[in-house]
């Protein structure tokens, strides 16, 4: 049991919990109101948390590395995206799983944990810290556009009408704490860094407020009475395939872009990961409350999945480096080519 519970990352077993704990006893109500209030205020702090936590320098630096970060947003951003719409047209897939799976395709990529495996597999971190945080950046605008633009396609019920007032929450909701805190950087990140665990937990909190406050109302109007175990199992297989194609890909394109060996690192885990922080908050501002459940349930499943396979994957990498520099001196510069 031990074993089983060390291939989930604590967070993701509270999510877990939250998620139980909104199938059992779910917010409704007057409640339900004054959640939704503070999930609203939880979503607003989590971007400017975020905004304060991207290092300017990054944003500076990224261009030097530009073919690498280019390569990084395209997979991110268009190739996810052409998956995510040939999964959702799939039969067997209920209408909200297959809208939730979409979603999760056009989200930005993580930070730090695209970062810390990038580390552990002996990847070019400072080039991971500009890939990861330049997605993130332009995910703030770009998500909630690509949802709006490609949702529809799927005939969902929950693809949201870019209209005036959906622009207007995004720019206040999402932009506008994102931008103000990267502005005050200047002043507060130092707090910011010493204080990190502490933001951590704030940060981890805002999520786990949206999670509990969507699935409640989700619980409430029939969550579980559309999605069936064997719906869940389809889901879990789909997720998989889907993490396994785009690792495919990213692995290709670092051999046809010839990048070399650590920044072909970089490719793949900031390439082939979508983010849980930022996608709970954008669902939360996108869709209705009734919906965000569903369709952020993909996205956890998913989140875990690729999870426990980079860590696997480097792993591998991290002990395949070591071999090589035993046998040969270092090899992170080694270009990776195509075989052929």
């Amino acid at each position: 049991m031990r074993r089983v519970l060390s291939l989930f990352e604590p967070f993701v077993l509270v999510l877990l919990g939250t998620l139980a704990l909104a199938s059992l006893l779910p917010v409704s109500g007057r409640a339900a109101e004054i959640f939704g209030v503070l999930t609203d205020v939880g979503i607003m702090l989590l971007f400017f948390l975020h905004g304060a936590k991207l290092p300017r320098e990054a944003i500076m630096d990224g261009a030097k590395n530009w073919r690498l970060h280019l390569a990084v947003l395209s997979v991110t951003f268009f190739v996810f995206p052409l998956f995510g719409l040939g999964i959702a047209q799939m039969p067997g897939l209920t209408p909200q799983i297959a809208a939730g799976i979409l979603f999760l395709t056009l989200l930005p990529s993580t930070v730090q944990s695209s970062i810390a495996f990038t580390a552990i597999a002996r990847g070019n971190v400072a080039a991971a810290v500009c890939s990861a945080s330049f997605s993130n950046l332009i995910g703030v605008v770009l998500t909630p556009l690509l949802v709006s633009l490609l949702m529809g396609n799927i005939g969902s019920a929950a693809a949201p009408q870019f209209s005036g007032a959906a622009v207007q929450t995004i720019a206040f909701q999402l932009l506008l704490p994102f931008v103000v805190g990267h502005l005050l950087r200047p002043v507060i990140g130092g707090f910011v860094t010493r204080h990190k665990q502490a933001v951590t937990l704030v940060d981890r909190g805002s999520i786990l407020l949206v999670v509990y406050t969507a699935f409640s109302a989700a619980v409430v109007d029939g969550l579980w009475t559309r999605i069936s175990p064997h719906t869940l199992v389809i889901l879990l297989l789909v997720c998989c395939g889907l993490l396994a194609a785009v690792i495919g890909v990213t692995i290709a394109l670092g051999r046809l872009l010839g990048f070399a060996r650590r920044d072909a690192i970089v490719l793949l885990f900031c390439g082939s990961k979508k983010s849980l922080a930022s996608g709970v908050p954008i669902a939360g501002v996108l869709f209705p409350v009734a919906q965000v459940g569903a369709i952020i349930l993909p996205l956890m499943v998913f989140h875990q999945i690729q999870l426990i396979a980079c860590a696997f994957i480097a792993r591998r990498f991290s002990l395949a480096a070591e071999r090589e520099e035993e046998a040969h001196g270092p090899v992170f510069e080694k270009v990776v080519t195509n075989p052929r």
